[in-house]
């Protein structure tokens, strides 16, 4: 198995905001092309468009599990509340090592403004931001819940 989190921190470094690292690190299981999953995961970053709200981590992560598990039937109550508990389980995981999955929060005493213009990503950004150990954590995170799944099978 590819090192997602390695991977992940590595995307993160080289530019990647979180929700592109960890959904472009799982290229490899999800099939979609680097610049397919660069689109789709790129609205995400920073809480959503830098709204700081649900970490970036959280929904690349999502995404990741709606392609491997996702439901496609609309009437299906069941598959739907296994999904929404799987996801619940993997913020709860990565809440039981930072306390929460909300960038604002994780971000606190950091300057985590919601204008739309990114930070410049300088050695300095880097030096002040969790953000990479955030990435490589929901990886690891994600990495277990893949194993998981696989032994279930």
């Amino acid at each position: 198995m590819t090192d997602h989190a390695k991977r992940a921190e590595e995307l993160f470094c080289s530019g990647c905001n979180c929700a592109q690292a960890i959904f472009c690190a799982y290229e490899d299981l999800t099939g979609y092309s680097h610049e397919d999953a660069m689109r789709i995961s790129s609205s995400f970053g920073g809480g959503l468009g830098r709204l700081r709200e649900v970490c970036g981590t959280m929904s690349g992560a999502a995404m990741v599990a709606g392609v491997l598990w996702g439901y496609d039937e609309t009437d299906n109550d069941k598959a739907k509340a296994a999904h929404y508990r799987l996801i619940q389980d993997i913020a709860e995981r990565f809440k039981a090592k930072y306390g929460t999955i909300i960038c604002r929060d994780l971000l606190k005493g950091i300057a985590n403004d919601t204008n739309p213009v990114p930070d410049a990503r300088t050695a300095e950004y880097y030096k002040k931001r969790p953000c990479a150990r955030f990435v490589g954590a929901m990886a690891e995170i994600l990495d277990e819940v893949i194993a998981e799944k696989e032994a279930e099978r």
